[in-house]
C-alpha cells in the first residue's frame, strides 16, 4: 500500500490537507471520501487498507476547520464552500486516475455527498453514504437551535459544542478511547455551519426522488447520533437507484464496529457490481 499527501488552496485562501492510499497494482476505481463532523480523514486508514487490497484507491481530505486543514474549527463560511471542496477532491481523483470509475463516499456529515450529487450532477459511477446526517437521532437543545438561527448572520462564527455522544460512536471501547485521545478530533461547530448542514439534510430528504446515481446507503440500526428512520425515508423516495442496508444493533460508525469486516465485504460486493 502506498500512502501520499497533497493539498490545495481554496478560493477563500485556506490550505486544505488531503491524503491518498493506493495499491501497487493499477486500481479498478477510486473512492473519494468525505468524513464526519469533528473528525478527520486519518481515521479511515483501515478502510483504505481494505479497499487497496481489493484493488481500489482511496482519496480523502480534511474538511475546512477539521484535522490538518486550516480554518476555524467546525466552521465553513457557506455550504457552497463545502461543495466546492468536494469538487476539488473529485477533480484530483480524475487527474490522478483518468478513465477510472470514481465513487463518492460520505459518512455522517459527509453525507454532504448526497447534496453534492443533487446540486452539482457530477459524472460518477456511484455514491456510498453511511450514517447520513439527514436528521439527528436526538433532539438538539431548543435554545441552541434558536441561538443558531439568531446568530447565523449576526455572529456566524459563534462556536458551540456539537453535542456528539462519543459513547454512541462504536460498541468497541478502543475506538472510543482512540477518538477521545486523538489531538485532531474536536467538538466544535459554529452557528452558521450547524444551521447549514441541518437544513441541507432536510433538503436532501425533500429531493430524494431526484437522486440520479447508484447509491449504497448503510446505517447502523442502533445509531443514536443520526436518524436511521430518515435513511429509510430517503431510500423509499430514491427507489431502485438506492440499495439500503440497515445493520441491526450497530452504532453510528459502522466502519468502526466489531462487525466492520462484514460491512466492508458488503461494500466491496456493491463496488464490484458498479465497476
Amino acid at each position: 500500500m502506498q500512502h501520499f499527501e497533497f493539498g490545495w488552496k481554496t478560493e477563500d485562501r485556506l490550505q486544505l490537507y488531503a491524503q491518498g492510499w493506493q495499491s501497487e497494482t493499477e486500481p479498478k476505481g477510486v473512492v473519494c471520501l468525505v468524513h464526519g463532523l469533528g473528525e478527520h480523514s486519518g481515521r479511515y486508514a483501515h478502510l483504505a487498507a481494505f479497499l487497496n487490497q481489493a484493488g481500489y484507491a482511496l482519496l480523502a481530505f480534511d474538511l475546512r476547520g477539521h484535522g490538518k486543514s486550516e480554518g476555524q474549527r467546525g466552521h465553513a463560511a457557506s455550504y457552497e464552500a463545502l461543495m466546492d471542496d468536494i469538487s476539488h477532491l473529485l477533480e484530483e481523483a480524475a487527474k490522478r486516475y483518468p478513465d477510472h470509475p470514481r465513487f463518492l463516499y460520505g459518512h455522517s456529515l459527509g453525507s454532504a455527498a448526497i447534496n453534492y450529487v443533487l446540486r452539482r450532477h457530477p459524472p460518477l459511477a456511484g455514491v456510498i453514504v453511511t450514517g447520513p446526517a439527514f436528521r439527528p437521532a436526538f433532539e438538539p437543545p431548543a435554545w441552541k437551535l434558536t441561538l443558531g438561527k439568531i446568530m447565523y448572520n449576526l455572529w456566524p462564527t459563534l462556536s458551540m459544542s456539537n453535542e456528539l455522544d462519543r459513547q454512541a460512536l462504536s460498541r468497541d471501547p478502543e475506538v472510543v478511547r482512540a477518538y477521545n485521545n486523538d489531538p485532531l478530533v474536536h467538538d466544535r461547530v459554529t452557528a452558521r455551519f450547524a444551521m447549514d448542514f441541518l437544513q441541507a439534510g432536510l433538503w436532501a430528504l425533500e429531493h430524494a426522488a431526484e437522486f440520479p446515481l447508484p447509491l449504497l446507503l448503510m446505517h447502523g440500526g442502533a445509531d443514536r447520533i443520526t436518524s436511521v428512520q430518515a435513511s429509510r425515508e430517503f431510500a423509499a423516495q430514491a427507489g431502485d437507484r438506492c440499495t439500503l442496508k440497515i445493520w441491526d444493533g450497530l452504532y453510528h460508525e459502522i466502519h468502526n464496529e466489531p462487525e466492520k469486516e462484514q460491512v466492508f465485504a458488503y461494500l466491496l460486493e456493491w463496488l464490484k457490481s458498479k465497476t
